[in-house]
């Protein structure tokens, strides 16, 4: 190796056994030949050997000394590619990864064309997103290594990524005609798909057929063939081909739904007679498949319908399809097809009683239905009452089958989603316990009933129901963490944040946002497999799936409760413990206080020394669990511990609610929630353009929604009491928004008198425009009361979510005090709704703010969609 300071012989051999044992991973034995060379005067100082000391110590877990040395040999030896290219892969394991480029920046300065840290270069810039710098160090790598198939693949990778689809085609091509004929392995044939991909995506859809066409019989996925030209031959409107390739695909799988719907599209049938016709057809082809007796069921009325829903229930019934519910439950839609299905259940349940049959007509026909028919009956029609919002029928249908079949543990479950949907989690919770019973074996049940727990505030319960399936000497909270179960984490921050923990509701999204950045990181393991491997088209998913992975519905969940409980703390933040001490020890006398003192001194240090090891201990623990005995990975980068107490006293909750939301506004920015945090976020900041920003993207999505009218008529108002204070371009800019969006209208009053006029029949609009008449004029309250406190039937979206929403801001004083007006709401809320946990008296607290509890702000309430979805399929 070239170096400012080359090495003797004798070292020079020591050196690259250094090298060679850290590969191996002998890192003790690498250390013992790094000390030779040191302890030779000459080359004590020595940088690249003091480099590789320092990485040797980095994998044995000393991280400090690993730095101390590395910037050591890096400062004895700053022309070295060596001391740079280590610097680089110890700032790698640490994860920064764009600190570890300008080191392999550096190092190629000195050996430009050293291929493993270009390597090591192309494979951060793909995970840092760099295209351009990628495509740049790939063509430096092809020029390297012509002949190496990886060389050709990134380059061309690199275009694709970049959309250039044309250089794109022209690499490959000129790899795939350097390729011996006759190539017939899978390898190849992806590769082939790989590139059928990229002409797809250029938009030339008629080269990509010629191509899949021609490259046919090299193409070893045969299915992926099929689906490919039948669905080019489809978008290029060849139908009669592309009925011919779905026909064939159906024989090979007709349980494949989205094959029947292309087949339709293929033939062009566009009337529902048709569609049922072709169906039926289809049923009678393979009477064994479900989606031909299915999906008719969407497109028949009247009779016909009547008569396909007659036979796919009787079926089901029969044979006992616990689903058959849900598997019908999209057909509620219309009112016509709900009726008819209501009044076949109800003859079901008449002629099973009397004689054994589902139409006393059918008595001479064959023998007798099952006896568990009748169950199964009592089954869907306790479902089907739920759906609708009859929670006394659902109950009476639930409790008739449990008589019946008193063991079946999908009764219990589903008597437990009545309540939840009723509005009372404790009575849930209690019948997800009972099912959870009757099979302790059960993980569905186990993890419904924790899950039903938590949604009834009660955690710990939830926590030691999950440890029967967790692994043993952990913790249950702690293995669900390893095991980045999100879905115990969201409903656990959720159940802390409506019991006021907000620093355990906090430590829970944290984690949540963890387990991201770690899915995110975990990538970087595949851009070398799978250019190897070839799995080019899985590869190219992944990268994009990265892209917008914090636009899932888990970190959504978890985002939103850590930005509501941020705002809530820089709304009402906790109170210092220390000054509450303070006022506590002031009558004490000075010897007394010393004690004390001295007590609360040792104390605080106890704590944080067990804290500390416990954390070090848990490090460890994941470590060894996560990469096998004896394989762990001490240079893994060491992340804070969450500590409850300080997460929820942050110095500057707004910034922390921000590093939240930023990732919404990127990959969530189609959902309007997203928008109403950020204004939230912006008018505690007093950034008015942010504020006309998460308006106008919020108006786009909805433009009638309750809550974008809260935050309209307070930007007004903000407007108006701050007027002295913009700057003109500012001033410049709201003028014109205002004009375009609001017609120059600037009234808060007179337009949330508008919006009243307008969806006066809605008690959502009439509630957000009451709490903000009373908002821009304390004199307008016994309006305002009166017209969110009316039951009456002019509103169309009576419900319990709404009434809760009512409630909410009644306790909330978004009225005033309102605790006379309170209690007779509630009593009259009782009457429509007697289920309801939150509008019973002899409910506790902590139960009655289940479904109220969980707001935004006190201006501007959004609630959890889950806890109100009125038939949330659990």
């Amino acid at each position: 190796m070239p170096s400012s300071n080359p090495l003797a012989p004798k070292e020079n051999a020591l050196f690259k056994r250094i090298l060679r044992c850290y590969e191996q991973k002998q890192y003790k034995n690498g250390l013992k030949f790094a000390k030779q060379i040191l302890m030779n005067p000459k080359y004590a100082e020595h940088g690249e050997t003091l480099a590789m000391k320092g990485l040797t110590l980095n994998c044995l877990g000393r991280k400090e000394e690993a730095y101390e040395y590395v910037r050591k040999g890096l400062r004895n030896d700053l022309k070295s590619h060596v001391c740079w290219h280590v610097y680089g892969l110890l700032q790698r394991s640490d994860k920064k990864y764009d600190e570890a480029i300008k080191c392999y920046r550096n190092a190629l300065k000195w050996e430009k064309d050293n291929i493993q840290i270009l390597r090591d270069l192309s494979l951060l810039q793909i995970q840092m997103r760099d295209m351009e710098g990628y495509r740049e160090t790939r063509y430096q790598l092809l020029m390297l290594r012509p002949t190496q198939r990886t060389s050709w693949i990134g380059y061309a990778l690199s275009y694709h990524l970049l959309e250039d689809y044309m250089n794109a085609l022209k690499i490959l091509e000129t790899f795939l005609d350097q390729q011996p004929k006759g190539n017939l392995d899978y390898e190849h044939s992806e590769l082939i798909l790989y590139q059928n991909m990229v002409v797809q995506e250029s938009g030339d859809l008629q080269k990509a057929l010629d191509h899949l066409e021609k490259n046919s019989d090299a193409i070893v996925d045969k299915l992926t063939l099929k689906e490919n030209l039948g669905s080019l031959n489809l978008r290029l409107k060849k139908f009669e081909t592309a009925a011919k390739i779905y026909e064939e695909l159906i024989k090979r799988n007709p349980e494949n739904t989205l094959y029947y719907k292309k087949l339709i599209e293929s033939k062009q049938l566009t009337d529902p007679e048709e569609v049922v016709k072709f169906y039926v057809e289809y049923a009678e082809l393979f009477p064994r498949a479900m989606p031909p007796k299915r999906l008719p069921l969407n497109y028949a009325s009247g009779d016909v319908f009547k008569n396909l829903v007659d036979k796919y229930m009787r079926k089901g019934l029969s044979k006992g399809v616990p689903p058959l519910f849900v598997d019908l439950r999209s057909l509620y839609t219309d009112k016509t097809k709900v009726e008819i299905i209501e009044s076949l259940m109800m003859q079901y349940v008449d002629a099973l009683k009397k004689c054994g049959k589902y139409n006393e007509g059918d008595t001479a026909n064959g023998p007798k239905e099952p006896a568990s028919a009748l169950l199964w009956v009592y089954y869907f029609l306790a479902q089907h009452y739920d759906y609708l919002d009859n929670t006394e029928k659902a109950l009476n249908y639930i409790d008739d089958a449990i008589e019946h079949t008193p063991t079946l543990i999908e009764l219990f479950v589903t008597k437990g989603r009545i309540y939840k949907h009723a509005g009372d989690p404790q009575e849930a919770y209690k019948w997800l316990d009972e099912a959870q019973a009757l099979d302790t074996a059960d993980r569905y049940i186990n993890s419904k009933c924790a899950k039903y727990m938590l949604r009834a505030n009660h955690v710990k319960e939830a926590e030691e129901t999950c440890a029967k399936f967790t692994r043993e000497g952990v913790s249950a909270m702690e293995n669900l963490n390893e095991m980045q179960c999100m879905w115990f984490q969201t409903e656990c921050a959720l159940a802390y944040q409506r019991l006021a923990k907000y620093g355990e509701a906090l430590k829970k999204c944290h984690e949540v946002d963890r387990h991201f950045s770690e899915i995110i990181e975990d990538q970087f393991d595949f851009h070398t497999y799978c250019m190897r491997k070839m799995t080019l088209r899985s590869y190219v998913g992944l990268l994009r799936l990265e892209d917008v992975l914090r636009g899932h519905p888990f970190y959504f969940k978890a985002a939103r409760c850590a930005i509501e409980v941020y705002l809530h703390l820089f709304d009402a933040p906790l109170k210092d413990e220390s000054a509450e001490q303070e006022l506590n020890t002031e009558n004490l006398a000075p010897s007394e206080l010393k004690k004390l003192r001295n007590k609360q001194r040792k104390a605080r240090k106890k704590a944080e020394q067990e804290s500390a090891q416990a954390a070090q201990a848990q490090v460890k623990k994941d470590q060894h669990h996560k990469c096998g005995r004896g394989d762990v990975e001490p240079d893994a980068p060491q992340l804070d511990e969450l500590i409850p107490d300080k997460l929820a006293r942050v110095d500057d909750p707004l910034e922390q609610a921000i590093k939240f939301l930023q990732p919404l506004q990127m990959l969530a920015n189609d959902r309007i929630e997203t928008h109403l945090m950020a204004f939230e976020v912006y008018f505690r900041k007093g950034k008015v353009l942010l504020m006309l920003q998460s308006i106008k993207r919020a108006r786009k999505l909805d433009l009638n929604n309750s809550m974008l009218h809260t935050c309209i008529i307070r930007f007004l108002k903000f407007i108006s009491d701050n007027k002295v204070e913009w700057d003109p371009a500012v001033d410049s800019v709201l003028k014109s928004e205002l004009k375009a969006h609001f017609n120059n209208e600037q009234d808060a009053t007179k337009l949330n008198h508008q919006f009243l006029e307008t969806y006066g029949d809605r008690l959502e609009s009439v509630l957000e425009g009451g709490k903000m008449s009373y908002y821009l004029d304390k004199s307008s309250r016994s309006r305002s009361l009166d017209l969110v406190l009316s039951l009456d039937n002019k509103y169309k979206d009576v419900n319990i979510k709404n009434c809760n929403n009512v409630l909410g801001a009644l306790r909330k004083g978004d009225f005033g005090d309102c605790a006379k007006e309170m209690e007779d709401y509630v009593a009259r809320c009782n009457k429509a709704f007697p289920y309801c946990a939150s509008f019973q008296k002899e409910k506790t607290v902590e139960n009655n703010h289940i479904q109220s509890e969980n707001a935004l702000c006190s201006d501007c309430q959004i609630v959890n969609d889950e806890q109100f979805m009125p038939f949330n399929n659990i």
